[in-house]
């Protein structure tokens, strides 16, 4: 096929979308859905800061068939910042606690966005699951190695339904990317490329101080470690300790890394990680993680994925701050999450197909609220669902650990180990504050 052929057949389904996959018969019900009419969903909103303010401000402008049931956070003031963006949406305000355990017993809610600090994730996900709620949980949806695959043992259990907040998965930028790759434009893709390339200024440690007004800071902490309260480990900043985030790699990286996968169409786990980092330039920076970081996953195939974060580039690299590239045996495509993609062929380079004007730039946000919406309501997977969120995931946690410890480590795909190091596989899970602690799934 030719590139002009594959460019016109590309435009002409440029506005097709993707049906949604076929029901799941395990997928227990859900009180409110109606075969004949598009009932209200009561949600509970766990986390009330950060990304959680673009997921309600996109319900109530969209006027989606929700009913915001509650609002929890530990913070008041969060609390109080997203109560104003729901009034007027829905006839009664919503509940509000610091408790995610009362949003998960009501037995009227059907489904929960998660959008705490990472090591919170799986421990209401969990939970939410054993009590019959549908997740929405924000990525990385786990905080260590393991946690991946008890979320996915929950979900097959507990029969519900999980959405990893990895939205470029839906957007129609990616769909329509994704059809120019199943079509072999580029060839055989070999090789994945992501990249983080932002500024960062260096943050320097201040005292131990007292938590604002009205926090359980305990509770705050849940499972992580009894540490004094400091401004610069609590809101916007948590991502750069181990007790909470995953670094950069676990931030902005794992979209671009979830997007790798999904270029190089991998369905395994990585045999090889070799990573390296330090500090480039932020010496003086407060935070357990390198400023700049250098990963390579090698695939039982042979494929090759190679993550790169740079703190100190605002152009980005071929023009994006977040991007990925798809090197194929007859061409490569480049693509950001920033709602974009080109394509070059041959040994000259020569352009083809780039996204549809009308749709530049859109990130799948509301698409991919909308699928999980979807697959509440008819019991269906998600595009984001625990097993392609782990596969995605899982190398943010190998990254790191392969930095901790300098260099190159084996890993066994199915045994999900590292192979010949104790100390490493230490690593791929942590112990948990009680009572705090991560439920069993039997």
């Amino acid at each position: 096929m030719t590139a002009s052929s594959t460019r016109r057949e590309f435009l002409q389904h440029s506005v097709e979308t993707v049906s949604l996959a076929a029901a799941v018969s395990a997928l227990g019900g859900v009180h409110t859905f109606g075969a004949e009419k598009l009932e209200k969903l009561r949600f509970g909103i766990i986390g009330c800061g950060g990304i959680m303010t673009n997921h309600v401000k996109g319900l109530v402008a969209r006027k989606e068939a929700v009913e915001i049931a509650w609002l929890c956070d530990v913070d008041p003031a969060q609390i109080d910042k997203m109560a104003a963006r729901v009034d007027g949406f829905q006839s009664s305000p919503p509940k509000r606690t610091a408790k995610y355990e009362d949003v998960i017993e009501d037995k009227q809610v059907d489904a929960c966005i998660i959008a705490t600090p990472h090591h919170w994730h799986a421990p209401i996900a969990v939970r939410a699951m054993q009590l019959g709620k549908d997740v929405y949980i924000e990525k990385p949806i786990s905080h260590v190695y393991a946690e991946g695959p008890l979320i996915i043992a929950a979900a097959k259990k507990y029969g519900r339904v999980v959405q990893q907040g990895s939205q470029m998965r839906s957007s129609p930028v990616t769909e329509q990317a994704g059809r120019l790759l199943k079509s072999g434009i580029i060839g055989d893709v070999k090789v994945a490329r992501a990249w983080t390339a932002e500024t960062r200024e260096e943050m320097k440690a201040v005292p131990d101080g007292t938590p604002p007004k009205g926090v359980d800071y305990d509770r705050w902490l849940g499972p992580a470690p009894k540490h004094a309260f400091n401004q610069h480990r609590f809101h916007g900043h948590w991502r750069l300790f181990h007790d909470y985030g995953n670094g950069e790699i676990g931030d902005d990286g794992s979209h671009d890394l979830d997007m790798a996968t999904w270029g190089l169409g991998i369905d395994t786990l990585p045999k090889q990680i070799t990573a390296r980092g330090g500090r480039m330039m932020l010496r003086n920076h407060y935070s357990e993680y390198p400023d700049n970081m250098n990963v390579a996953f090698e695939y039982p195939d042979g494929r090759l994925l190679i993550y790169e974060n740079y703190p100190f580039t605002a152009y980005g690299l071929h023009g994006f701050d977040n991007g990925n590239v798809f090197y194929g045996t007859e061409g490569y495509m480049i693509f950001s999450r920033r709602g974009a993609f080109s394509v070059f062929l041959g040994p000259k380079n020569q352009p083809g197909p780039t996204e549809d004007k009308a749709l530049r730039t859109q990130r799948g946000y509301a698409e991919h609220m909308a699928d999980f919406l979807a697959a509440v309501r008819q019991r269906t997977p998600t595009r984001a669902d625990p097993t392609v969120a782990h596969r995605s995931c899982a190398l943010v946690h190998l990254g790191n650990i392969a930095y901790e410890f300098c260099g190159q480590l084996n890993f066994d795909p199915q045994t999900e180990r590292f192979v010949g190091n104790d100390d490493a596989n230490q690593l791929l899970t942590k112990e948990y504050r009680e009572p705090y602690g991560l439920p069993d799934v039997v």
